[in-house]
Parts: structure tokens; sequence; C-alpha cells
């Protein structure tokens, strides 16, 4: 490899730039127009337009960014995370055009895609699952029993769902023909597909999830992430390692995961997710996410391992350089998303241009971002402005030192989540972690917080 084509924008451009450079790639950056000045563009070695503003145009058009790759002479692409980055059908054309894939075979991608597969193949890597349905639920068979035999309250989940959609819940047995019937429908519109299965729904669970990083034939952890505070299934704030997890969970989600991983073959960075039942102590598959996350910064500051370094050395030698042995953990680390939307209006998306843009500083705190003072915010695509991420030797002492760091952001020209942000980090419940995913949602004071 020298050369990689970034297929991306923002924060994680310029993440993934920054570490091709130290490996001694060359970067290309793919850019819609609006982007073709933006900050990663201006890091780029190189910058290809792949379209106009809209990503269905620019981002998600495979044969643009494919030959973007082909014209600017590149011999990997890094598809960041979004976008084309788990899509098979594109992974196997890149592959096709003699262009490394940085990331799972498409074989992976495919079978984790699929949840119901998915969870067919985490139950026989020893994964623990919720109880549910065996795959996806044939139309013609009658539902009941199998619901009755899963119990209520239960999910319909899309197959091929993904980032929290497709999800229904029932509450009881005289709603489920119904549910199942949209929940189809939904399926079908949004993913093309309309098969869905049931699964055991948890209430007050967390979510927790483990990073692995594989060659194919050896799979390493690299420990576990806390991403329970969501809002809209949009996680905002993640941490590492999970708090108040029984070691012998952890034990069990890391050991089986790298398990599902050895089994699938699994190439590069993923991860593996599962809620967590604190009442039952216990954690369950959710579905395998074949891509680098957005929240791997937390998992980077616990071990001091670049993820994308070795994702990228992965890619380039096929050989997985470090070994378990090799992967210890040290201290605490937060994420914040800080996103450019109003809360006061029910956290509508806030394009601009930023007038002012000061990050805080001093030890243990860290910026990903892919905005710097004067750049234009557009409204075309995801808001994410930058992470603040933080780290410290306890968790107490990290949340004190994650105060004091979003207290020193200052960002004029767009309206902000920080307000939010801040407030749930004051909370009492995310302190003693007795918050869980809905906590959020279920607090309407939080939503009510000022930009």
């Amino acid at each position: 490899m020298e050369r990689v084509l970034i297929a991306n924008r923002g924060e994680i451009a310029v993440r993934v730039i920054r570490a091709a450079r130290e490996v001694g790639l060359e970067t290309v950056l793919a850019a819609s127009e609006p982007d073709a000045d933006s900050y990663a563009a201006s890091l780029a070695d190189s910058v290809q337009v792949i379209g106009p503003a809209p990503a269905a145009k620019s981002y998600l058009d495979g044969a643009a960014v494919l030959a973007a790759a082909e014209a600017s002479g590149c011999d990997a692409l890094h598809p960041g995370y979004g976008f084309l980055s788990e899509n098979a059908r594109f992974a196997r054309s890149v592959l096709d055009a003699g262009i490394t894939w940085v990331g799972p075979s498409p074989d992976a991608i495919e079978l984790m895609g699929n949840k119901s597969r998915a969870r067919q193949a985490a139950q026989g890597a020893g994964v623990p699952t919720l109880p549910g349905s065996d795959g996806a639920l044939d139309p013609d068979v009658d539902p009941l029993p199998i619901a009755r035999e899963v119990g209520y309250p239960l999910v319909v989940k899309a197959s091929a769902g993904g980032g929290g959609r497709g999800i229904r819940l029932v509450t009881q047995e005289e709603d489920l023909v119904q549910t199942l019937d949209v929940a189809r429908a939904e399926a079908q519109a949004a993913f093309g597909d309309p098969a869905v299965y049931l699964e055991q729904f948890v209430s007050r669970a967390r979510h927790v999830e483990v990073q692995i990083l594989g060659d194919g034939e050896r799979v390493i952890h690299l420990g576990d992430r806390d991403c329970s505070l969501q809002r809209r299934q949009q996680k905002i704030i993640e941490e590492a390692p999970a708090p108040l997890l029984p070691d012998a969970v952890r034990d069990t989600i890391r050991a089986s995961s790298i398990e599902l991983g050895r089994q699938c073959g699994y190439a590069g960075l993923g991860t593996v997710e599962f809620l967590y039942d604190p009442d039952r102590e216990q954690a369950a598959f959710i579905e395998m996410n074949t891509r680098l996350q957005v929240e791997h910064p937390v998992t980077e500051m616990v071990t001091g391992i670049d993820l994308i370094r070795e994702q990228l050395l992965v890619a380039a030698t096929g050989r997985l350089r470090l070994s378990q042995e090799d992967i210890t953990f040290r201290g605490h680390a937060f994420e914040f998303r800080i996103n450019a939307e109003d809360p006061s209006q029910g956290f509508m998306p806030s394009p601009g241009t930023l007038s002012r843009l000061d990050w805080p500083g001093g030890p243990g705190v860290r910026i990903d971002s892919g905005v710097v003072a004067g750049s234009a915010v557009a409204p075309f695509y995801d808001s994410l402005l930058a992470k603040l991420v933080v780290w410290d030797e306890t968790r107490t002492e990290a949340i004190q030192r994650s105060a004091r760091a979003l207290a020193e952001v200052r960002i004029d020209g767009v309206k902000t989540t920080l307000s939010l942000l801040s407030t749930v980090l004051h909370r009492p419940e995310v302190r003693d972690v007795t918050h869980h995913s809905k906590f959020i949602e279920s607090t309407p004071d939080l939503l009510g917080a000022d930009a």
C-alpha cells in the first residue's frame, strides 16, 4: 500500500489522514463539492471531487468513489464509518478493481449485516444471546406460539436493520400480528428486505460493546466500552472501560467476541454489541458492527494503541502484529459528541459558520474535529462537529476532568449540544452508574437543556 483514498468527511477523514501519514501512506480525500475546501481537504495530499452535496450523489455513490480511487492511482481505500463502510457490494467492487479494502471481507460484512443470521452466528460461537425466534420468521407460519415461547414484552427486529432502526416493541399478544405487518412493510421500505425476527425485550439495560481486531486468522480484543447514554438511539457520551461490569460478564463478552470474530475469519476492526441487564448481571448479543466506530478514541485512550494505524497495517500486511498479551488497560476515558444542533428546537441541525472555536487543553484531553474557526457547517450531513475525549486515572477523576474540559469549549456561530453533555455528566445517575440506554429520553428535564 502506498496511496489510500479516504472515502469520508469531517472528523473521521481528518483522523484517518493523520494515521495514514504516520505509516507512510499518501492520502487522497474523496470530497463532495462543498467539502472540497474543508479542513480535511487541507490536510490531504490531494482531493478528488466525487459529486455534489447530496450524499446519495457523492459519498454514497460507489461508482464515483471507486472512479476517484482509480483516477488518483490509489491502491487502498479507507471508508471511515457510515456511508459505504458496511456495504458488502461496494467492498467487493473495490477488491475486484485490485484495490485494498481497509476493512473486513465482504462475506463478513454481509453475514453480520443480516441481524438474524448474525444472531445465529453468535449463538454458534457461544456468544450469549437473548431468547428469540430461530432466525427470521416465516410469513407463512403462525408467529403466536413462537412469541409465547419468547415471552412478552418482546421486540420485532428487521433482519436487515441497523443503527437502531427497524425495531418495534410488543407488550401483549393482541398486538403482535398487526405489529409484524407494519414492521415487515417498514423493513421492506427502509432496507429492501421484509424479513423480521423476535427477541426478548430488556428494560433499563445498558449498552456495552467489545472492540476486536483480527487478521482473518488471529483475533484479539481491546477491551469494552459503555455507550448507554443515547438520544433517539444515537450515542452521545461513551466511556471505557464499561463501569460496574462484573468480572465474569466482562470476561465472557470479551472471550466470546474473539470467538465470533475467529469463526468469521474476521480481518480489521469490529465491534460486538451487547445489552447488559444489571439486575440479572447478564449480557446478551445485539449485533456486530463491521467497521471503525465513532467511539474508538476511548479505547485508544485506555490502551495507548492507535486503532486506525493497526487497521491500516493489517490491511497492508495481512498480519496482526499485536497479541493479546500486548494489550494492557490503564485509567478511564470518556468521549463527548459535540453536535451542531439546537436543543431548544427539538435538536434540529444548526448549520452556519463557526465564528469562534476554542477547544480545551491540558493533560488527558483530546479533540477529534473536522472543523476549524471559520469553517462552514453544511446542512447536508451528520451534525457532528467534534469529539471531546478525556482520560484520567479513575472514573471519578475522568468525570471531574471532563467537566472542566467541557466548560472550556467555546463555539459561536451555531447552536450546539454542549449544555446537554454537561448536564448529563453531572447527573447522579451517571456518576452512580444507575443510568440505562433510555435514561436521556425518559428524563424530560435533560432534553430541555439550553444551548
